[in-house]
């Protein structure tokens, strides 16, 4: 029979598993807590929690949820980052802090309801943050919105070239 605190972890970590745009789990052992500290800081201004679960309660809110394919990447110590804001966030921290101290493993993860692996997830790391599309954006817009000031503003220039034409035409011929 399951013990009460552990059926409440299961459906804690099923609720963060169902409400999470991305998950990524990864392989702590070899940091130490400085640089686990660090992670979690880095972690909590980017909008992701970090957490450190039992492989058995994980993988039971895993089956529950139907992401039974999280149970390959479920061996050893796990800590799972929840992206709950944006889905590139956590793998971009992550991704970030793991290059710096290689003890840092990246095991797998999960993208709105589907598992990735760990080229997905270092793929996911890799595009731009929201912040930077909507620049993209911005910019994209812009360009054509400025090329059609520089044309209506060729047009009034011409018409000012040719008026003055004209005006000294008829300044050269009344004199």
């Amino acid at each position: 029979m399951a013990r009460p605190e552990k059926v409440a972890l299961v459906e804690e970590l099923k609720d963060k598993l169902s409400r999470a745009q991305s998950v990524i789990l990864t392989d702590y052992r070899g940091l130490d807590v400085g640089e686990l500290t660090e992670l979690r800081r880095q972690l909590w201004e980017a909008g992701v929690e970090y957490k450190v679960a039992k492989n058995t309660l994980t993988n039971i809110a895993a089956q529950e949820t139907n992401l039974s394919e999280l149970e390959q990447y479920l061996k050893g110590p796990t800590a799972i980052a929840f992206g709950y804001d944006e889905p590139v966030s956590a793998a971009k921290v992550i991704s970030e802090f793991a290059r710096i101290h290689k003890d840092l493993e990246i095991k797998g993860g999960v993208l709105e309801g589907m598992v990735i692996d760990v080229a997905q997830i270092q793929a996911l790391a890799d595009l731009p943050s929201r912040e930077e599309l909507l620049a993209m954006v911005a910019r994209a817009m812009q360009g054509p919105i400025s090329g059609l000031a520089n044309v209506l503003q060729g047009t009034i220039r011409s018409l000012a070239y040719a008026l003055e034409a004209v005006r000294q035409q008829k300044e050269a011929a009344g004199a």
